[in-house]
């Protein structure tokens, strides 16, 4: 028996039954490993995998470098759903889903330095190293009202900027953090967090129907379990399953 909702999820978001599907891949903790064909595999692929299966569609996986790349390529229809970090700045672009995952944002200083707390971060003359337009800078961009922030086009190029240019914060994920504060003998991790970045699946707002049913799949895919399964199968640290809506 046809499932008309799933048949109207088809006919918003398939052309010959081929669902594109968009993925940031500079988020190391959603996407684990791309092939050499290109095919990427991690939590956010799975679940778009899993999406494209339940609507009974042929996966295809667009790829990009970025998640400021994937938010543009949505304006230009070159992407059928996406999984990205959810920011009101994205919500007027993308209809997203509730988020599945939550990731903590903090900072990481060098050994001598003043910044003992979060608190001191928003300061005159402390510059701010991040990837431009990720989710964190966004955050930081509406938030921050005294310090520098000091963007580059990629996490590589935002720790080798805070390291060749001396510069006095690093911003990320605190995951990320964690692996660079190994480089740096001495450096610290800050305590907290400034916000989280929430991970979440999106179509394009003129698809009402399948926003809906993509933001629905989302909360099966906690409830069930499908969210912890995926953590553990890729062994991802310093991320937590978003809370039910």
């Amino acid at each position: 028996m046809t499932n008309p909702i799933i048949n109207n999820v088809k006919d918003e978001l398939t052309k010959n039954n081929i669902l594109r599907i968009g993925i940031n891949a500079s988020n190391f903790l959603l996407v684990s490993s791309i092939d050499i064909e290109g095919v990427p595999f991690g939590i956010a692929p799975d679940l778009g995998r899993m999406f494209a299966e339940e609507i009974d569609a042929a996966p295809k996986f667009i790829v990009f470098e970025t998640p400021g790349k994937l938010a543009d390529a949505g304006l230009e229809g070159a992407w059928d759903i996406a999984f990205v970090g959810n920011e009101p700045q994205r919500a007027k672009d993308i209809a997203f889903s509730a988020p599945y995952l939550e990731i903590p944002v903090t900072f990481l200083v060098r050994e001598n330095s003043p910044i003992n707390s979060l608190s001191d971060i928003d300061q005159v003359g402390n510059r701010i190293s991040v990837m431009g337009r990720s989710a964190y800078d966004l955050y930081l961009t509406a938030t921050i009202k005294n310090a520098t922030i000091i963007r580059a086009q990629s996490i590589d190029e935002s720790f080798e900027q805070f390291v060749s240019d001396e510069l006095e914060v690093l911003g990320g994920l605190k995951p990320r953090l964690a692996s660079d504060c190994k480089k740096i003998p001495g450096s610290r991790v800050l305590d907290g967090q400034i916000t989280s970045v929430k991970q979440s699946a999106g179509t394009l707002p003129t698809y009402s129907t399948s926003a809906k049913y993509l933001h629905d799949f989302i909360e099966r895919a906690k409830a069930t379990g499908v969210i912890d399964n995926l953590i553990n199968k890729y062994q991802v640290k310093g991320v937590i399953v978003a809370p039910l809506v």
